[in-house]
């Protein structure tokens, strides 16, 4: 045996050790499955129906999981859904994670943005359950290694680096950066700065928020971009602050260029209105409007088969592919050998290909997938891929 292939056969040797120790017996990894069930505990953002973002990734996880339901379940269960609403709170996360578990949940599935994913986390490590698909992009969801943690989406380094390679393409050199200020928000900026020295390019500004800052604050901001003036623009979440700083901005004379990862797209161009034209969005999905790619045809045929005038749109594209993902590896278990442990072993008999994307786990690496693409909203405000 190669060197190379004895320390990759001693690397999953490991996990699979580590992987028996966090999630303990059988008899505790078979909680929340019975002959015609399997219970997902689902913490979302939801925000009473006010997160576009968490209720269209609720609509599309239904979608795929009504169709399975329909069709006679996985290997005869059928999938429920538990669902509580952390309203975008961090400790709401934690809180709505615990009692999912201690309410028999089989495993913790999805979740909305970086706080209330990474309170998610905290609880998946702490119950030794496996936490599949969290819908947000922090960096700490994959490094340092999470056993327990699956995500599927790409996370927000790979989407900065490629609005910046994108940027760099049309000849910007200078980045401005909007960031939480948080550990988390540090994090990405650290990404930004990483990927812009390996592009040739500058970060020349960075600006931390934390959220609760007046409108003179936000005028403060404005005009700081504006006398800066970086070639492009791009930003960590926080769809509405963002939307209302590049309002503001604009108004104040900043010729940049603003670009936007995924997280609220849609709120984000509905927002600015005509001021989104021309503004260019990071996309962790293929466009939920066309038909390029089979994942797209499938979901597009699927909601027009629930509803006669569907909403496409990219949360609903995000939780109808995240949920595919799960049930292709719970299929793939014998019936009478579910458990906590064999979907993590299924997890790595990847890799998914869920309709022209690749998802791809292995022992010490769960990155999922890597895929981002570009969208440019229009004069109509529709996003063009």
């Amino acid at each position: 045996m190669k060197f190379g292939n004895l320390f990759a056969a001693k690397r999953r040797a490991i996990a699979w050790l580590m992987l028996g120790f966090f999630l303990g017996g059988a008899h505790a990894a078979e909680t929340g499955v019975s002959d015609t069930e399997i219970v997902l505990g689902m913490d979302l953002a939801l925000q009473g129906g006010k997160n576009n973002y968490g209720v269209a990734a609720a609509q599309g996880m239904k979608l795929y999981f009504d169709g399975v339901n329909a069709s006679g379940g996985i290997n005869g269960r059928k999938i429920v859904q538990r669902i509580l609403d952390d309203d975008n709170k961090a400790a709401n996360a934690e809180a709505n994670a615990r009692k999912l578990v201690q309410d028999g949940a089989f495993i913790l599935f999805s979740a909305i943005d970086g706080g209330p994913s990474t309170a998610v986390m905290k609880v998946a490590s702490e119950l030794k359950v496996p936490f599949f698909g969290p819908m947000a992009g922090p960096p700490i969801l994959r490094r340092p290694h999470q056993s327990l943690v699956f995500p599927v989406r790409a996370e927000h380094k790979d989407e900065f680096r490629a609005l910046m390679a994108w940027g760099k393409n049309t000849g910007i050199k200078t980045v401005g950066f909007l960031h939480a200020d948080t550990e988390v928000g540090r994090t990405h900026l650290e990404n930004v700065r990483l990927a812009a020295k390996d592009l040739g390019m500058e970060v020349s500004m960075a600006i931390p928020f934390k959220g609760d800052e007046t409108d003179a604050q936000v005028g403060v901001m404005a005009k700081a971009i504006a006398d800066k003036q970086p070639g492009m623009f791009i930003n960590h979440g926080s769809a509405g602050f963002y939307t209302k700083l590049i309002t503001t901005a604009k108004k104040a004379g900043a010729r940049t260029t603003f670009m936007a990862v995924n997280s609220g797209s849609s709120q984000i161009a509905k927002g600015l209105g005509p001021l989104a034209y021309g503004m260019v969005f990071s996309q962790v999905v293929p466009s939920p409007w066309e038909r390029k790619r089979e994942i797209a045809r499938e979901y597009q045929d699927a909601a027009r088969k629930a509803s006669p005038n569907p909403d496409f749109n990219y949360g609903a594209l995000e939780g109808y592919m995240t949920a595919k993902v799960l049930a292709m590896a719970l299929r793939s278990i014998p019936p009478k050998e579910l458990s906590r442990a064999s979907l993590v072993k299924a997890l790595y008999s990847g890799p998914f290909d869920v309709g022209g994307l690749v998802v791809r786990f292995e022992p010490g690496n769960h990155e999922g997938s890597h895929f981002v693409d570009l969208s440019i909203v229009s004069r109509e405000g529709r996003f063009i891929h």
